[in-house]
């Protein structure tokens, strides 16, 4: 393990890394059920999407291990399985074979940049204010996945949520959740080894009298072998059934989401748990990029949308976790889900939000590092901060922080201060924004 991962240049150990791994994967194994019952809709087989869930969840996190060596988790991303069903299927006409199709397309435009050397000089043109406020944001947005999977808050309306509110927190799950956030400061107060994963674990036990764990009839999983109703359905030719302009769209736009979904992650994670080097770059995070991108072409074609690298990786991080042994051991679980994966589900959702909660605590801190005296660097920081939970979507906290950056800085004269690539990325950011508008 250590000629592998470097424990000790990392300064960790075998337990660490091994408490950070199962508390990521507890942390995000909602995806296994959450991504088949979104797939489903476009008329997928939801036990063949399950396990192409865990397989290409447990391939791509397992490349993360070996190539970076980096603490990250990844699984087919929320709101990208949105934006397949809702938006490429339902809206454009796209069967989910050509969809597929489309997912593979821009993972091998997102596995072309990586190994670019655009790559690099895109987080390095990153402004350093923004680094900060993508780390605050995303402190945000998980305490808002908390919030959500617990249903302390709760979403109504349309496709999904026009307005939020507090749910009945003095029972159920929200209670639960809230017994678990107590419970897992007040043990992280005292500095106990383990808090985070102890309070999960706690948590779910509580949740047995209060009828919020349920225990499964079986714990293994039926079905397997419906992995051959998804896997290798992609309808390449079809996908300029719509025409070239609609098929552009769409990949960009999974390219986009996906690259900064990751990007923002990346750096945002690590920054707050101080795993960026001395110019704010994550070592290993160029080939965690490239494990990303082979994630998203190997979960396409076993049947799943975008994988992408997952933002409550950041839990396990929490947990001291900082080589890739921690992602090995999250793989290795998604592995067994593919068998087992009643067992995961034992863990609810209130017994992990406590988790996401409380990571959202130590992140915001990056907001300290945005100097919001001068309203030149504050409102783009601001709109990165807010945009991330308010829009459900790391991507687009990231693409009006760039924009209103962009934008700010020519106003005020000071156009040669922005990189030529954040200049680049803004225009892409608003073509994403604006295209679907004109293309029928």
């Amino acid at each position: 393990m250590e000629k592998l991962f470097k424990l000790k240049e990392n300064n960790t150990n075998v337990r660490t890394e091994v408490i950070g791994g199962i508390t990521t994967f507890f942390a995000m194994a909602y995806i296994i059920f959450v991504n088949p019952n979104y797939l489903s809709l476009a008329g997928m087989d939801a036990t063949a999407v399950m396990v192409a869930t865990c397989l290409s969840a447990a391939v791509g996190t397992a490349l993360t291990a070996f190539l970076a060596n980096v603490p990250f988790a990844q699984a087919p991303g929320m709101g990208l399985n949105a934006y397949f069903t809702y938006t490429i299927c339902f809206q454009y006409g796209y069967t989910w074979q050509q969809g597929l199709a489309i997912v593979l397309i821009s993972g091998f435009l997102f596995l072309l940049v990586t190994i670019s050397p655009l790559r690099s000089k895109i987080i390095d043109s990153i402004p350093g204010c923004l680094k900060s406020a993508i780390s605050a944001g995303i402190g945000l947005f998980i305490t808002f996945i908390g919030l959500l999977n617990a249903g302390i808050v709760q979403c109504f309306g349309p496709e999904g949520g026009s307005y939020t509110e507090m749910g009945a927190i003095t029972s159920g799950a929200p209670l639960l959740a809230l017994i678990g956030v107590v419970l897992t400061g007040i043990m992280i107060a005292y500095k106990i080894k383990g808090a985070i994963f102890i309070g999960i674990i706690v948590t779910t036990i509580i949740g047995i009298p209060m009828g919020v764990t349920l225990i499964p009839d079986s714990l293994t999983m039926s079905g397997i072998s419906n992995i051959s109703l998804t896997a290798f359905q992609l309808d390449l030719p079809g996908t300029l059934s719509k025409g070239l302009p609609l098929l552009l769209v769409s990949v960009i736009s999974f390219f986009i989401v996906d690259m900064f979904d990751t990007v923002g992650t990346l750096l945002g994670t690590a920054g707050n748990a101080g795993m960026l080097d001395e110019d704010g770059n994550l070592p290993g995070g160029d080939r965690a990029l490239i494990a990303d991108a082979i994630g998203t072409i190997f979960g396409s074609v076993m049947g799943t949308s975008t994988v992408t690298t997952f933002v409550e990786s950041s839990t396990g991080i929490q947990e001291g976790a900082r080589t890739g042994l921690s992602a090995l051991v999250t793989a290795a679980l998604f592995l067994l889900a593919t068998l087992l994966a009643p067992v995961a589900g034992i863990v609810p959702g209130a017994a992990t939000a406590p988790a996401l909660i409380i990571v959202g605590v130590y992140m915001i801190a990056g907001a300290t590092k945005v100097n919001w005296n001068d309203f030149e660097e504050a409102l783009p920081c601001f709109l990165t901060i807010v945009m991330m939970p308010f829009a459900y979507s790391i991507s687009d906290g990231i693409g009006f922080g760039f924009i209103s950056y962009t934008l700010i800085k020519i106003a005020r004269g000071k156009a040669k201060e922005v990189p030529v690539l954040i200049y680049l990325l803004s225009v892409m950011f608003i073509i994403m924004y604006i295209a679907p508008n004109f293309v029928k």
